[in-house]
């Protein structure tokens, strides 16, 4: 269904805003910068949007959604089998942040520069994953006591996955050029990165793909 030109314009004022959060923060970014980029008068943006901070909280929960759409969707998925819940899980992770990598800056930025604003932030993860935890917990212990992995705590896997996958895009800037030929392909030394994180999780649990 073809938007309509109000859809168009919400639409085109919420990627401007994101393009300018991601890259000024919160404090360093302008509405009249984010009316501009979106082709949208000043006034406009503020029909839409009443406040800066209304906008960026729509920008917040909408990544949020995302996240928890196509991330914790995966690893939540009681149908599958556990190996490929978990390597599903790990590579949308990867994905998702390889499809917004000034994410994971821009929220350590924001949590350091607003301490406030993390309170919202873990009200929503918390939403998000609190299932998903109890869900993939479970499936983690039934495993552990049929002897196909070792026993753990999810909320350490999940700690794992997500250092492993995160580190390396914050990270990329000083990396890039220490490893020379290795990340002379930008693309394929990602997806080397993310088999490389399914590999190191599925060896921490020495989980048997076909017990």
């Amino acid at each position: 269904m073809e938007q309509k030109p109000a859809q168009k314009r919400e639409q085109a004022i919420l990627e401007a805003a994101e393009r300018e959060f991601l890259k000024k923060g919160f404090d360093g970014a302008r509405t009249t910068s984010i009316a501009a980029a979106a082709g949208v008068t000043h006034a406009m943006l503020h029909y839409y949007f009443r406040t800066k901070e209304q906008l960026f909280e729509r920008i917040l929960d909408e990544k949020m959604r995302m996240m928890g759409q196509s991330v914790l969707a995966a690893f939540g998925d009681a149908r599958l089998p556990l190996p490929e819940r978990l390597r599903n899980g790990i590579e949308r992770h990867f994905d998702f942040i390889a499809a917004n990598s000034d994410l994971p800056r821009f929220i350590v930025n924001e949590v350091f520069a607003r301490p406030e604003r993390y309170e919202a932030m873990q009200r929503q993860i918390r939403s998000l994953m609190g299932v998903m935890l109890i869900d993939t917990q479970r499936a983690l212990d039934e495993a552990a006591d049929r002897g196909e992995i070792r026993r753990i705590d999810v909320r350490m896997l999940m700690l794992d996955i997500i250092s492993l996958n995160v580190f390396v895009f914050i990270a990329y800037p000083i990396l890039e050029p220490l490893l020379g030929d290795l990340t002379a392909d930008r693309e394929r030394f990602f997806e080397l990165r993310k088999a490389e994180t399914v590999e190191t999780v599925m060896r921490r649990l020495k989980i048997t793909e076909n017990p």
